[in-house]
C-alpha cells in the first residue's frame, strides 16, 4: 500500500504484482508517475470508485495507491470497483 511501496515493488526483479488500483482522489501527478512505472514493467492499472479516506476506512491508512499481487483477487476488484 502506498506509493513508494508500490513503486518498489514493481521494480524489483522478483515482483508478482497482478495489478494497480487508484483511488479516485489521487493527485494528477502521482496517477501519471504510477502509470508510467506500471507500463514500464508491464502492470495494469484501475481507478476505483473510492476515495482515500474510503480507504482509511476500509484499511485503516489514508492511501491512494495499491499493489494487488494475486491475479485471482486483482480479476475480483477489477470486476467489481475498477475502471480503466
Amino acid at each position: 500500500m502506498g506509493f513508494d511501496a508500490v513503486l518498489e515493488e514493481l521494480a524489483s526483479p522478483k515482483s508478482k504484482a497482478a495489478g494497480i488500483v487508484l483511488a479516485s482522489d489521487v493527485s494528477a501527478k502521482t496517477e501519471k508517475e504510477v502509470r508510467f512505472a506500471a507500463e514500464k514493467y508491464g502492470t495494469e492499472v484501475i481507478k476505483a470508485d473510492l476515495t482515500m479516506d474510503d480507504a482509511k476506512s476500509a484499511v485503516g491508512k489514508r492511501v491512494g495507491v495499491f499493489l494487488i499481487l494475486d491475479g485471482g483477487l486483482y480479476g475480483s476488484v477489477k470486476k467489481h470497483i475498477g475502471s480503466p
